[in-house]
This record gives structure tokens, sequence and C-alpha cells, in this order.
């Protein structure tokens, strides 16, 4: 059976005059797109600019919601209540649908600290799940393979896609090694770009402890703001698809 992944990044997050990231030239490469919806990053301009950006190129678009955190870039954790975190993030995707054309979003993949954070605390990631629900319950929720929070939701009868990552190192029981550690932010072009045939054609990822893991994704990530970014994401997309690998949205990965 032929292997299939979507390709996501984290896109749209400049905020007023201020520019991050590349998303004019990734676009090309990527089937799903991650956009800010301000807490963190973005704002009603930079959504707009970017939803039409990943409607032009036919990319499908999904709701990358934060703690509200803008001065931290959403990476710092927080004790937010679970009502509302719940709400934060309602609000959160309804802004970002109301700027596409179909009013409807693809996914949700929490930002930073919080999807960090939802990997352990089960209540953050219940309350996750829960406004993804009240929303559309046909929103597929993006978060990390081989985790609880991928059994919970499934459990709470959502449509889940288990999220493995090109750019970034894995400790031994799966999670991202901390971006304050070095090492953790892969920026060399052809380490990220055999990992990533590894992990999706043969379910293994080597951790910074030299195990190899076994793990199953649906989607794969690449940072925007890594460095060489562009030149990442051109890599990873002609590797995988030299391997035979075919590279589709979310949509035609996971069953409704």
């Amino acid at each position: 059976m032929t292997a299939r992944i979507d390709f996501n990044c984290d896109m749209g997050e400049s905020f007023g005059a201020y520019k991050l990231g590349q998303d004019e030239e990734i676009i090309k490469y990527i089937t799903s797109a991650n956009i800010a919806c301000g807490f963190h990053a973005g704002d009603p301009s930079w959504m707009r600019l970017t939803v039409k950006l990943a409607e032009e190129h036919s990319v499908a678009i999904g709701a990358h919601p934060s703690f509200p955190d803008l001065p931290g870039f959403g990476r710092r954790n927080m004790a937010v209540a679970p009502g509302d975190a719940k709400n934060d993030i309602v609000y959160q995707i309804g802004a970002l649908a109301a700027f596409t054309s179909a009013k409807k979003l693809q996914h949700v993949k929490p930002h930073g600290a919080m999807y960090n954070m939802a990997v352990r605390d089960e209540v953050l990631a219940r309350a996750i799940c829960e406004a993804i629900l009240e929303v559309d319950p046909e929103i597929i929720l993006v978060a990390l393979t081989g985790t609880q929070w991928v059994n919970m939701a499934q459990d709470m009868g959502l449509r889940v896609a288990r999220e493995a990552f090109a750019d970034r190192a894995v400790n031994a029981d799966g999670t991202l090694v901390p971006r304050s550690k070095p090492g953790s932010v892969i920026e060399d072009v052809d380490e990220v770009a055999q990992r990533s045939i590894k992990m999706v054609t043969e379910g293994k990822v080597t951790a910074v402890t030299g195990e190899e893991i076994a793990l199953s994704a649906d989607t794969l990530c690449l940072h925007g703001d890594t460095p060489n970014s562009i030149y990442l994401a051109s890599s990873v997309r002609s590797a995988l698809e030299a391997a035979g690998v075919q590279i589709v949205p979310l949509g035609q990965i996971v069953s409704g």
C-alpha cells in the first residue's frame, strides 16, 4: 500500500508591521496550513492575507490557537483554567473560520506551550477537545502521535490526526525536546529530509538518546520560523515524493 502523509506548516505568524516567516514560498510545498489566530501571533489583517494565500494554492486551512501570550510567542507555560482555555480556543477557531470562503476549517492544531502541555495535562487536553466539538465536530484535531491526548480525543468522538515533526528532536518517550535545549530544532536539510522519509515509510524515528522508537503519523510538521525553512520544505517534499509517498491534505487521510 502506498504511504500517504499530510505536510503542514505554522503560518500567518506576523503581527502588525512585523513580518515573520516566508509563507509565500513555503505554501507551495505544503498541503495544510496552521494559521495563527491573534493570541501568540497574527492579527485580523494577517489572518485574512494568510487565508487568501492558502486558498489560492488549494492548501487546507486550520486554526493554530494559543494561550494569550503575544510577548512570549505562545511558548511560555501558563496556568489557565480549563473553562478559559476552552473559551479562548472557541474564539480563535471562530475568528479564523470567518475569514475563509467556506466559513469552515479542516483542522485545529494548538500552538506552542498549549500543545506541549496538553500532551501531559488531561484537563487541558479535554478542554481543547470540548472546544472543537462545540464549534464543529467535523474539524480534525492535530495532536502529538503516541500520546494519551490522541486516545482521549478519539474516545470523545473527535477526528484526530497523529502528528510527527520533521525539524524537531524527540525524547525517548516520543515527546518533543524543549526548545531551551541545544539540538531541539534540526536545521540540517539532509537530516530533516532523511528522518522524514524514515518516519513516514518505516514508522520509526531516532531519539536524542539514540533509541529507535516507533511512531505512526498522519501529518508531518515543518516550522516556518526554522532557519532555511524554504529549503527544508522543498527538500522534504521532494524526498518524500521520490520515496513514493503521496502527499495529500488531512481530509483525505483521517476518516470521518
